[in-house]
């Protein structure tokens, strides 16, 4: 991993992200003993977590910035299978190995677990084994989700779609609406959504010129009315 760890004495009481992280089931006392198998890494843009193949020796939880999950097809093209935000855990799998490659896209802190440490807390802590169970189905539906945008929407819908998810995933209501700093290009939403990064901006731009979008530069949005904006996902 790229990152310069290190391990502040108490951070997890103060963390900003504790209500929704695993640790938000956690009362002090055993979030004091989560917090002494924590190592917090920064990692600048680009940087790498683990590549997909890597050993799944640790499993994190991102506090600030935002992450791109993506895999290598056969022919060498790249799939964006996901985007995490503060608040999200990442490394949730059985197997031996990551299914998936996680880079940074911003600056960005986590929290690093090593996963055996990790799992001896959870057979002392049921409402922590709770809580990633919990993470884990929400990751499951998620998964599932994506595989409805990409097998039965549109181009236009797979966009709509994930335009709305991310104003409302990191997002702020804004004049009625919601506006949005979004941390990843325009190519990686093309390749989240199984399009190509020219049909990705005639898309936004078509949707600019019908009013049910504004943008400031490539990255910041504004969905002046979300219910209308909502009703071109396909999902209705």
């Amino acid at each position: 991993m790229d990152g310069t760890p290190s391990s502040p004495n108490f951070p997890c009481q103060s963390c900003e992200v504790r209500d929704t992280a695993i640790c938000a089931a956690l009362d002090d006392e055993e979030l004091r003993q989560l917090n002494a198998i924590v190592t917090s890494v920064k990692l600048g843009p680009g940087a790498t977590v683990f590549h997909e193949g890597d050993d799944s020796t640790y499993l994190f939880n991102v506090v600030s910035g935002s992450l791109r999950l993506s895999k290598l097809l056969p022919d060498g093209r790249r799939q964006i299978t996901g985007f995490l935000f503060p608040g999200d855990f990442l490394g949730l799998s059985i197997a031996e190995v990551y299914a998936y490659s996680a880079e940074a896209l911003v600056e960005t802190t986590l929290c690093r677990f090593e996963r055996g440490r990790l799992a001896k807390l959870l057979e002392r802590f049921p409402k922590l084994e709770h809580r990633l169970l919990s993470l884990a189905g929400n990751e499951l539906t998620q998964a599932q989700d994506h595989l409805m945008v990409l097998g039965r929407k549109t181009a236009a819908e797979r966009v709509i779609t994930l335009l709305l998810t991310l104003s409302k995933r990191i997002g702020v209501e804004q004049n009625g609406g919601w506006q949005a700093d979004l941390p990843m290009g325009r190519p990686d939403l093309a390749d989240y959504t199984g399009l190509t990064t020219e049909t990705v901006s005639r898309t936004i731009s078509l949707l600019r010129k019908k009013g049910l979008l504004d943008t400031n530069g490539m990255r910041r949005i504004h969905i002046p009315d979300i219910e209308k904006f909502s009703l071109h996902t396909g999902d209705y």
